[in-house]
């Protein structure tokens, strides 16, 4: 049975940009960096991975571990966990850095979201965990699964509400 997701994914051609931002603005703790290839950091329990495309894309050599070639073109997104007032924190230290948000709004259901862009272009969005109905330390793993409340309550994310 699936238990949640142990590693997402995002894409940049500049892992200097990356390295610098995550690590330094958003304060995530660097756990590899394998040249331009690709830099890892711990995000709560899981790890993301910033990968180079251009150098994923290519067959890993005869002496490598045996991953797949990946790779993706355009924007990608990810959304972090994260408690109201940290919302706020993170969003005053993305302000001083300079950081456009583009987006700071509730759902119908009371979450609040923000949602700003990484050096890459891609979508980056810090919401409260009960935006889907989770509880800050809860476990995909459980014996009965939570009825969502999503489909009652609230319209497809994709129907941006306006701030």
């Amino acid at each position: 049975m699936i238990e949640g997701i142990l590693e997402t994914a995002l894409y940049s051609d500049d892992l200097d940009a990356a390295e610098a931002f995550y690590g330094g603005v958003l304060g995530l703790e660097k756990v590899l960096r394998a040249g331009d290839r690709h830099v890892f950091f711990r995000c709560g329990p899981g790890i993301l991975l910033i990968f180079n495309p251009a150098e994923t894309i290519k067959p890993p050599p005869p002496d490598a571990l045996p991953v797949p070639p990946h790779g993706t073109t355009g924007q990608g997104h990810v959304c972090f966990r994260m408690s109201g007032k940290a919302i706020d924190l993170i969003k005053e230290k993305l302000n001083k850095a300079g950081i456009i948000i583009e987006s700071d709004f509730r759902w119908p259901n009371g979450a609040r979201s923000i949602y700003f862009r990484d050096p890459a272009g891609n979508s980056l969005e810090c919401a409260e965990p009960k935006l889907w109905d989770v509880e800050q330390d809860i476990s995909c793993a459980s014996s009965r699964p939570r009825q969502s409340s999503w489909p009652a309550t609230m319209p497809a994310r994709s129907a941006r509400l306006p701030n």
